[in-house]
């Protein structure tokens, strides 16, 4: 692909791939791949805020949020330092809720801008370094806990992991955190059906990678049925949103002819692909009616119309 920054496209854009006739009502006939900024470092953890119009996303090495505004295109600094966070998103209440790789937590930005912090250690010991976040429509905050942030001091700093790596929950109501799995290996992007009876899980930690499916049982609040939905071969998946058909939008990496959006199917079926440059690490869906993609991908910030809208509050 050498169209970027400015060179023209041509409709439909080859760079959305119909790998399965179902994949192609999802594809709009007059909507291009974007690139909206570019000139960071790791782009990571979208996050869409509809009522300012505006995304933010994190630029881990740099240590800081990244803000991009609608209406008017323009990008600057959210927050600086941002102690190397990662996955972002919104609560129920509207709330920012971000896994902090240096400071090895979870928090939730409040509305008059004071930090609370959700979790940073279980059962007395230091999380790894949360990763992805996702809220569900119960309140509670379920995260992925990997080492990466403290594996090195690129995207946070070298300290010794206490603890395995898990997801974990924190209820909403009381704030106690559970570890809902220890069985996935550097468990990273998560994401939940739209019904919200399965909850999806990327190991990072496989090889060849895969994404998990857990079904959600003990009325929300544990996970049971283990078993893989997707072995991904040469392919890198990393953060991930369903649409409201179910299909599960994926950040992916492989190199050319990989690097993008993998789009699958409720039964796991590859139906789409969207190319990109860059790697994908992660992805939300916007705009004002949630029908536009948003991709941080590597060193820069991508989006695409589609003829679908993301689940609400994903």
């Amino acid at each position: 692909m050498d169209r970027w920054p400015n060179s023209p496209v041509r409709y439909p854009d080859p760079a959305v791939q119909v790998l399965d006739p179902s994949f192609a009502p999802y594809r709009l006939a007059l909507a291009a791949v974007e690139r909206l900024a570019t000139g960071f470092r790791w782009a990571e953890g979208p996050v869409w805020f509809g009522d300012g119009r505006f995304l933010l996303w994190s630029d881990i090495p740099n240590n800081r949020v990244m803000k991009w505004e609608e209406e008017t295109g323009a990008v600057s600094v959210f927050r600086k330092p941002s102690n190397n966070t990662n996955g972002n998103t919104r609560d129920r209440q509207g709330r920012l809720v971000s896994c902090e790789h240096d400071a090895r937590r979870v928090t939730r930005t409040e509305h008059d801008g004071t930090i609370t912090v959700l979790a940073d250690r279980y059962q007395g010991k230091l999380l790894n370094s949360p990763n992805d976040v996702v809220c569900k429509s119960d309140g509670s905050v379920w995260f992925s806990d990997p080492p990466f942030g403290i594996l090195g001091n690129y995207e946070g700093h070298v300290a010794t992991p206490e603890l395995p790596t898990s997801v974990y929950r924190v209820d909403g109501r009381t704030g106690e955190v559970t570890a809902v799995t220890s069985d996935i290996p550097r468990p990273n992007g998560l994401c939940f059906s739209p019904d919200e009876s399965k909850l999806y899980v990327v190991v990072s930690g496989a090889v060849p990678r895969e994404i998990r499916v857990f079904d959600v049982v003990g009325g929300g609040t544990a996970l049971a049925n283990n078993r893989v939905f997707v072995h991904c071969g040469d392919g890198s998946p990393d953060g991930m949103r369903c649409d409201v058909d179910g299909n599960l939008w994926c950040g992916w990496g492989g190199g050319e002819g990989l690097d993008g959006v993998s789009i699958f199917n409720p039964s796991a079926k590859l139906i789409g692909r969207i190319l990109l440059p860059e790697r994908c690490a992660n992805l939300c869906f916007g705009g004002l009616r949630r029908n536009r993609l948003f991709m941080a991908a590597s060193q820069s910030l991508y989006a695409l119309y589609v003829n679908t809208q993301g689940v609400q509050g994903g």
